[in-house]
């Protein structure tokens, strides 16, 4: 059993969706043995093959002789000679053959687009700082980086993009809407949205920039007498784990006596990361999780740690997936308490594997199950205390191309009144109508932050509510959901 978890901690991957800006590709980067040929469970090279990992033959199946036919009548007969161009036929080919899959988390790179991914293997990129994949053909934000450009300007999980700078990008490929939205630091890229609970699409002005690939984060907290300590852990890279532990030492050193895990956000990545991770908080012998073959073959991953001796809470939301839902399902299985709302609902295993003739597959090749067996694809993990934050932590920013005033019937009226009750500011209504109460409210707003009080709402005043926002969700002080990890984490020390 040791021996097979070794493997498994050395050769599988998750990988989710495409990050903008190539953050977690990275992953396919740091191993060759997983870049080429069939990988082995080990990291190298594979000698026997299991039955579950069939080699590759170029035999060619019934029915491949269609699109040998069709490729030579496009090749011959089509008009314009540059498009039936052998390499792009060969390439669009593979994409057909992948997105008949119906899976968007298996896809395909042509060997410009790994060449573009290998160049930006760093310990940062230039981007908007998100991970996107493909629902229902729309690309989908998973989650924003923390403190990402799109995060501060206020995209959220589950947003699905359907325009860039005006155009739609209905019909485009994972890669070709990503590279629409990538761009060097400094240059601005307007977004549609299209968000649930919205009648209307919005749209949300991004400023690109330098987004560095920190993934953990501590913080401590007195609480009642006590100190318990948060780690937030931002996606599952390289080096995750080995800064979780740095991290988890300084606040032992500092004399914590409860931790809270922040998984929040975070879409995933490594599953080598997360499971250093729970063989340090798991005792000997506990189950972490499992990955299921196509064969039905399991292979179970338990705990080798001593555990921490300390109360663990983890803290989850719709925005944590893939490697972060294996950490929440592990510890909940463990009897932690999971504190939040339900994940994002990603259990399935991709493998980077490289063609001969050029380019690479990212290929769905297992399931992961939660230590009981379970499957929490599309489902999620439910957490065991639910809590959700305050309905203005869900709120769009704020936009407007004209100043409005008095009288004015609109949606960003009843936005911006939404955002002035939110902030101490109440307008006494949220109809969107814009009444001499609501003038009131606005004129105190501006009156506190300095500006010129005009009680109309000018971009200035727009900016002013958004960013005024935005530091009211940022304060631990108004966290729903981490108050009541806090609150659980001292339950347990007083037990």
């Amino acid at each position: 059993m040791m021996a097979t978890h070794k493997r498994l901690r050395a050769a599988l991957l998750f990988v989710f969706g495409i990050v903008l800006g190539s953050a977690l590709t990275l992953l396919f980067a740091k191993n060759p043995a997983l870049l080429t040929g069939k990988p082995s469970l080990d990291g190298t090279l594979a000698g026997a093959v299991p039955e579950r990992e069939k080699t590759v033959t170029l035999k060619a199946p019934v029915g491949f002789q269609r699109l040998l036919e069709a490729y030579q009548v496009i090749e011959s007969n089509y008009y314009d000679p540059e498009a039936a161009d052998a390499s792009k036929l060969i390439d669009g080919a593979i994409r057909g053959m992948v997105d008949a899959l119906g899976d968007p988390y298996t896809s395909y790179m042509d060997p410009e687009e790994l060449k573009e991914f290998q160049t930006s293997l760093s310990s940062s990129f230039e981007g908007i700082g998100t991970e996107v994949t493909m629902q229902n053909n729309r690309l989908t934000v998973v989650s924003p980086f923390k403190d990402s450009p799109a995060e501060k300007a206020g995209i959220r999980p589950n947003d699905q993009i359907i325009t860039v700078d005006g155009q739609s990008i209905e019909g485009l490929s994972l890669h070709e809407a990503v590279k629409k939205i990538r761009g060097p630091k400094g240059s601005k890229v307007e977004l549609g949205i299209l968000r649930n609970g919205l009648s209307e699409p919005i749209t949300i002005t991004v400023i690109r920039d330098k987004i560095p690939l920190e993934s953990v984060y501590s913080s401590r907290f007195q609480k009642d007498g006590h100190t318990i300590g948060r780690l937030q852990i931002t996606s599952f890279s390289e080096n995750t784990d080995e800064r979780f532990k740095a991290a988890l030492k300084n606040l032992q050193a500092e004399g914590i006596e409860g931790l809270i895990i922040d998984v929040r956000g975070n879409p995933g990545g490594y599953l080598g990361a997360v499971d250093h991770i729970l063989n340090t908080i798991l005792p000997n012998g506990k189950i972490m999780y499992q990955i299921e073959y196509r064969d039905g073959h399991r292979e179970v991953a338990k705990s080798n740690g001593q555990g921490l001796g300390i109360p663990v809470v983890v803290l989850i939301d719709e925005g944590s997936a893939s490697a972060s839902e294996i950490l929440a399902a592990g510890l909940k299985d463990a009897g932690f308490p999971i504190v939040g709302t339900k994940s994002f609902g990603k259990g399935t295993v991709q493998v980077p594997k490289d063609l001969s003739s050029g380019g690479t597959l990212k290929l769905t090749t297992a399931k992961w199950l939660a230590p009981d067996g379970s499957w929490i694809h599309k489902v999620g993990v439910t957490p065991t205390v639910e809590v959700q934050e305050p309905a203005y932590f869900h709120l769009p920013p704020l936009a407007v191309e004209k100043p409005l005033g008095r009288d004015t019937n609109d949606k960003t009226i009843a936005l911006m009144q939404q955002m002035l009750k939110a902030l101490g500011f109440d307008p006494k209504r949220t109809d969107g109508y814009f009444d001499a109460t609501t003038e009131q409210a606005l004129r105190a707003f501006q009156s506190k932050e300095g500006l010129l009080t005009t009680g109309k709402l000018d971009d200035q005043t727009a900016q002013a509510l958004n960013n005024s926002l935005v530091q009211k969700i940022k304060n631990p002080d108004n966290d729903r959901q981490l108050e009541k990890a806090l609150q659980t984490v001292l339950k347990a020390l007083q037990k």
